[in-house]
């Protein structure tokens, strides 16, 4: 007994002694890193060339700098002598490749590298080679030194050995305090596949509360980048979360990581022309929403070009006149129309098409002219100023006023898609003086943007992550598929937890206003941070919501589910809170906005602290139902339930998300009949 625990303590020593190894060439790569852009800043090369590799250089230092403390590996693989790839050969597994020197062996893979995927895919009916897999143990809240590591778990894969990982479960069951923390220890294997995608293919999860599709998102994000660093970084990478919370919540991710540079914005503030200072009645809302306002928008738009009652075309060029007569005109004009270009370019291809017809009589009175001839052509007064009668320039805002304030001109556009009530529900009860001032809402964002894209085509990003996908509406799909018209999307959602008025209940119809009908939708039903009677007492309100949805499971086998009725909502609330306190963790007060003020005036008054869900390190923190979506705590207490199912269309669907945000414990504080 004692040469096995004295083998373990020598283990675990030489163990510790590699990441003080790690840690000091770690430092040193900093330092390099530091040193390169100095170096980089003096190389001798074309101006592009050096900003291109000062920009890579500095990216690479900046990343290095600001890695979050913590352990410089989690895993290592060891494989069996006879592997033709890696025959006895060991490797420790981490978020970042750590190396003493370029050309040496590395301290540490990068989870991400090819090697790496036997850490998560294999097992004792398929060892993939490994010998031994060795899972590291570390102190909670350490800063990463080496005392920290405490412990470790082997599997013997290559004798058939399989375990449940104790270290696995510690870490998932760690208590939720702060920001979302990256899963890059406890990735799944089928995670991991989701993870480890092509770049070229779109892919939609349907994932149950729990079973971590936010993380399989960022992660896959990160796995991009490590793949395909040049393609990605040149044409960008986007995550669109639903709100600024929810934002805040995961931006840790991916720097821990090793990822830095990539965009994380809402929706809204990707395609925001202006702020938002008016808001919608709920029926209009809706309707700026819905698909059919697509073809009503180009429509708008388009019924601004016309040959009505155009007449020749004459450019004067010194004492002689070059001529279009207005029939070749309108032929023109109609020819480029039925192409379907981006309006702006339409403008520019009548003007060139002009132009040339120009050109082919100049060349056949004296021959091909001068190119300084053709320019003075192509911006001759004459041209533009019919251009403005026949394709005039357009601004989104115009468009979209005239729409909203003239009801014939809104008539025109939505004849045979909207019906008259419909269009009476679009027009603004108060129409601006002119577009510029206009108070827009967030619906006619949306609309601006689609117009702005019918008039030209957006930059698009190489890849976008896009979260909580099944409450985008059509129109919001639009603008994400114009984003990634030449580019692949992670869609993450699930069909269960859709609660806008316009939430999708089939991802196929989703996908294809997405710009991706073909995109594999796959599911993910196994919960690992949800316990299981949560997972259950949840699934009592599937049958509620009306969507393709399997109900999930869970491999939680701890947790806590408390009902408490009462009379005394405020009261039981403090009692549940003051419970949850004597534990571990977040805890998160969740209500309908009805019983907001009075459920945070009673902890208050109780003599308990609590914050906004926008402060992640707050122990007790007072959340609004509607903006839950997305985050976890140790600890929820859902008040009143009923009320919560009431407030809105998709209830429901809300009070799904509300239960399902715990995960640890859940106490349900109701008075009124569960909807359960």
């Amino acid at each position: 007994m004692r040469s096995s625990r004295r083998t373990l303590d020598d283990t675990l020593h030489t163990e510790r002694a590699h990441h003080d190894t790690c840690r000091a060439a770690l430092a040193a790569m900093v330092d390099g890193a530091a040193a390169q852009v100095v170096t980089g800043e003096d190389v001798s090369a074309s101006g592009a060339d050096a900003e291109v590799l000062g920009y890579r250089l500095r990216s690479r230092a900046k990343a290095l700098r600001e890695l979050p403390e913590g352990p410089l590996f989690f895993g290592r693989l060891d494989f069996a002598a006879d592997d033709p790839g890696h025959g006895g050969q060991n490797y420790h597994v981490g978020r970042l490749r750590i190396t003493e020197d370029p050309a040496a062996p590395p301290l540490v893979v990068d989870w991400r590298a090819p090697v790496s995927r036997a850490f998560y895919q294999a097992s004792a009916g398929e060892p993939q080679g490994v010998e031994v897999r060795r899972r590291f143990g570390w102190a909670a809240g350490g800063r990463g030194d080496s005392a920290d590591l405490t412990g470790f778990e082997d599997e013997h894969l290559g004798r058939g050995e399989s375990r449940i990982s104790d270290i696995v479960a510690a870490e998932i069951e760690r208590p939720r305090v702060g920001p979302m923390r990256d899963i890059a220890a406890t990735i799944q294997p089928e995670q991991d596949d989701l993870v480890r995608g092509d770049l070229t293919d779109s892919v939609c999860v349907q994932g149950a509360p729990g079973t971590g599709k936010t993380a399989v998102g960022l992660h896959r994000a990160a796995y991009l980048l490590y793949t395909h660093p040049r393609r990605v970084q040149q044409a960008g990478m986007l995550i669109l979360g639903p709100n600024r919370t929810f934002l805040s919540y995961i931006a840790e991710v991916l720097p821990a990581l090793g990822e830095s540079g990539v965009r994380q914005a809402t929706l809204l503030d990707e395609i925001a022309r202006h702020p938002v200072t008016g808001a919608d009645p709920a029926r209009a809302a809706a309707l700026k929403h819905d698909a059919r306002m697509a073809e009503v928008l180009r429509r708008a738009l388009y019924a601004r070009v016309s040959t009505d009652g155009v007449a020749d075309l004459a450019v004067p060029d010194g004492s002689y006149r070059w001529r279009v007569s207005a029939a070749r005109l309108a032929g023109i004009v109609e020819e480029v129309r039925a192409e379907r270009q981006p309006y702006a370019v339409g403008r520019e291809r009548v003007r060139a098409r002009v132009v040339r017809r120009l050109l082919e009589q100049a060349e056949r009175r004296s021959g091909p002219p001068p190119r300084a001839w053709v320019r003075r052509i192509e911006r001759a007064r004459a041209i533009t100023a019919r251009l403005d009668t026949v394709w005039p320039k357009a601004r989104p805002e115009e468009v979209l006023a005239a729409l909203l304030t003239d009801r014939a001109v809104l008539a025109r556009a939505a004849e045979g898609l909207l019906a008259p009530d419909e269009q009476e529900a679009l027009l603004w009860a108060r129409p601006p003086r002119s577009h510029r001032s206009a108070r827009w809402s967030a619906a006619d964002l949306v609309l601006l943007d689609e117009i702005a894209g019918l008039i030209e085509h957006p930059g698009g990003y190489g890849h976008i992550v896009v979260d909580e996908a099944q409450d985008l509406s059509p129109m919001e799909c639009r603008a994400v598929a114009r984003r990634a018209e030449y580019g692949s999307l992670t869609v993450l959602g699930d069909l269960a937890q859709g609660t806008t008025p316009w939430a999708a209940r089939d991802w196929r119809v989703q996908l294809r206003h997405l710009g991706k009908p073909d995109a594999a939708v796959v599911p993910l039903t196994t919960g690992f941070r949800v316990p299981a009677a949560v997972v259950e007492l949840a699934n009592r309100l599937l049958a509620r919501l009306d969507v393709p949805v399997p109900a999930a499971t869970s491999l939680r086998t701890d947790g806590e589910l408390t009902v408490r009725p009462t009379d005394d909502v405020p009261g039981t609330t403090v009692t549940a809170v003051r419970a949850a306190l004597a534990r571990e963790g977040s805890v998160a007060v969740v209500a309908a906005d009805a019983d907001l003020a009075r459920v945070r005036d009673a902890l208050t008054d109780a003599g308990i602290g609590t914050a906004g869900p926008g402060e992640l390190g707050a122990r007790v923190a007072v959340v609004p139902a509607n903006l839950v979506k997305g985050l976890e705590y140790d600890h929820v207490v859902a008040v009143e339930p009923a009320a919560v199912a009431e407030a809105e269309a998709r209830g429901a669907n809300r009070l799904y998300v509300v239960l399902t945000r715990a995960v640890s414990r859940l106490d349900v504080v109701h008075t009124r009949p569960l909807p359960f």
